[in-house]
């Protein structure tokens, strides 16, 4: 019997427009697993990141930052707030052209995996959302229900790779015959792993790479608000109001913050 290919796609800034574990903050925030400032630095990050992108010192000390706050945390509860907020969250920040290219590899026969180094609790239920018939996520210790702050499988860099030959060899993959789309770097194990590496909306070192490579460039920009009954554009003037709406929130809640903290002193530390 002949390997079937399959299509990976990245899902931070490739088939989604944010952070996905930022673009859940709000959701956390509300059931107080994260507090004001928090809410506030997360929003300032999401727009740096979204902006310039982020090495992988950054993505580290995110990471550790990440697990220190999630300690504690339920599982349950989490996995409870990602599936009643899902559609809200993830429904307007979802590129058209992810969930185009998405249903033309299903019609041509290839499985479909969404990679993230976010959480399998939020990568999960948003790859079953998208029509994906698995995703590849970070994975983190769990004790009688609670987080641990540690991790059992970080899906990052190398390991993204791995994981991918890992189940081509489970489900009978030719990787030669696959696809992989990705807007980062540290992308480059998962795109060098199949046969049909595609960049998207990439940051500049990897736009560097796939024009030295000649591997092909696209740009997604046009949003989709995904629903259970299907989808429809989002209109350009609704996006632009949307980031509006973003930095104005970003803005009011540095205000706010910024009042409501005790004046700085000026004694000795």
């Amino acid at each position: 019997m002949a390997a079937s290919a399959a299509a990976f796609f990245d899902l931070d800034k490739t088939v989604i427009a944010k952070p996905s574990l930022s673009a859940f903050s709000r959701s956390f925030y509300r059931e107080g697993l994260v507090t004001r400032r928090l809410l506030v630095r997360g929003l300032w990050g999401q727009m740096l990141f979204l902006r310039f992108g982020a090495r992988a010192k950054t993505l580290e000390r995110l990471r550790l930052r990440m697990l220190r706050l999630t300690t504690g945390w339920e599982q349950d509860k989490v996995r409870r707030i990602v599936a009643e907020t899902l559609i809200q969250v993830v429904g307007p920040i979802t590129y058209k052209e992810a969930v185009e290219l998405i249903a033309q590899h299903k019609q041509a026969g290839r499985r479909v995996y969404i990679v993230s180094a976010a959480p399998e609790e939020i990568v999960e239920p948003l790859a079953r959302y998208l029509g994906a018939e698995e995703a590849i996520a970070s994975q983190a210790a769990v004790s009688a229900g609670l987080y641990t702050g540690q991790l059992l499988n970080y899906a990052y860099g190398p390991q993204k790779a791995a994981t991918i030959r890992h189940i081509a060899e489970r489900d009978g993959l030719d990787l030669n015959q696959s696809w992989a789309y990705s807007d980062s770097a540290s992308d480059l194990p998962m795109l060098e792993a199949v046969g049909h590496p595609v960049v998207v909306n990439p940051d500049r070192a990897l736009r560097r790479i796939a024009q030295m490579r000649g591997w092909p460039v696209l740009k997604f920009s046009e949003l989709m608000v995904v629903t259970p009954d299907g989808h429809r554009p989002v209109r350009a003037g609704m996006v632009g109001a949307a980031s509006a709406v973003v930095l104005g929130a970003l803005l009011l809640g540095v205000a706010l913050f910024s009042r409501r903290r005790p004046p700085a002193s000026t004694g000795p530390a």
